[in-house]
C-alpha cells in the first residue's frame, strides 16, 4: 500500500510540474521554469539554451539576465569560439531531433583543440546533455544541461528519462518559440560576416586544402583523424601543417586561431 501511495504522489508531483510549465509558456518565464522542469529528471549544474540559425550569431534564451552569463559564456558567443564548438559543428551538419550527448560529437583531440583549451574548459563540464530541437527548417533549439566533477557523467536512467520527456518539452518549447521568436530575432545578427570570415581567412595565401586542413586542426582533429576524413595519408596531412605554419608566420595552433579572431573583427559587422 506504502508502493502505491508513493507511485500515486511521484505522478500528482509530474502532473503539477508540468501544469506549472505549461501555464507558462506564454510568458518569457518559460526558459527557466523548463530548466527547473528538467531538474526533475537529472542532476546537473549548468543549463543554457540557445537558437542556432546556420551560421548565424547563436541567440541566448537562458539565461538572458547579463548578471548569470559568465565571462566565459560571453566569449563563446561575442568572441567566435563557438565556430569551433562540436555542438554548433553538429548543428551545421545536420544532426537529428533529440537528446544527445556532447561527447558522442568530439573530436578525437578535443581536448588539446584551441576551442577547449581557450574557451570549454572554463565551463567546468565534465559532461553535457543537450535537446535538439528544431524549430523550423533554419532554426533549431539547442537545450544544454552541464554536469561538472561531482556529478561526474550521467545515468543510463537519467539519459533514458531526457528521452522519455524529450516529446513533451520539444512540444512545449515550439509553442513558445511561436509565442517569443519576433523578440529574440531581433538581436540576430547576419551571419554573412561569419561565412565571409571562414571562407576569406588565409585567402591568397593558403590553398583550398590548407584552410580547409586549418579549420578541422583548430576544431581539434588529429593529423590522423584529419587524413581519415579528407582521404589522405598523415604524412600529406603533416606537409600541409608545416606549410600552413610556414605562410602563416605561425608555430602554433593557438596563433593560427588568434589570426582568426583578428580577421573576424576586422571584417565590416553589415557584410
Amino acid at each position: 500500500m506504502a508502493a502505491l501511495y508513493q507511485t500515486i504522489n511521484i505522478q500528482n508531483s509530474w502532473q503539477k510540474n508540468l501544469a506549472v510549465l505549461i501555464s507558462h509558456i506564454r510568458l518569457r518565464t518559460f526558459p527557466r521554469v523548463l530548466v527547473d522542469f528538467l531538474a526533475g529528471y537529472c542532476h546537473f549544474d549548468t543549463s543554457l539554451i540557445v537558437t542556432y540559425k546556420k551560421s548565424f550569431k547563436p541567440i541566448i534564451v537562458h539565461p538572458i539576465d547579463p548578471s548569470e552569463q559568465s565571462n566565459t559564456l560571453r566569449s563563446f558567443i561575442n568572441n567566435g569560439y563557438y565556430l569551433l564548438d562540436p555542438l554548433f559543428n553538429a548543428i551545421q551538419s545536420g544532426v537529428g531531433s533529440g537528446v544527445i550527448r556532447v561527447k558522442d560529437y568530439t573530436p578525437d583531440s578535443f581536448e588539446s583543440s584551441e576551442f577547449y583549451l581557450n574557451c570549454y574548459q572554463y565551463f567546468g563540464i565534465v559532461d553535457e546533455i543537450v535537446f535538439i530541437i528544431k524549430l523550423d527548417h533554419k532554426v533549431t533549439c539547442a537545450i544544454s544541461l552541464g554536469r561538472k566533477a561531482a556529478l561526474g557523467s550521467i545515468t543510463r536512467n537519467e539519459l533514458r528519462s531526457l528521452q522519455d520527456i524529450y516529446p513533451v518539452v520539444e512540444a512545449l518549447f515550439r509553442q513558445f518559440w511561436l509565442a517569443h521568436s519576433a523578440e529574440y530575432i531581433q538581436y540576430e545578427q547576419s551571419d554573412d560576416t561569419v561565412k565571409q570570415a571562414l571562407k576569406s581567412f588565409g585567402s591568397g595565401v593558403l590553398t583550398q586544402r590548407e584552410n580547409e586542413i586549418t579549420h578541422l586542426l583548430l576544431k581539434g582533429y588529429s593529423s590522423k583523424a584529419i587524413a581519415d576524413k579528407l582521404n589522405i595519408s598523415v604524412g600529406t596531412v603533416k606537409v600541409h601543417r608545416k606549410n600552413i605554419h610556414a605562410k602563416l608566420n605561425t608555430s602554433t595552433q593557438s596563433e593560427i586561431f588568434t589570426l582568426f579572431l583578428d580577421h573576424l573583427k576586422k571584417l565590416p559587422a553589415d557584410l
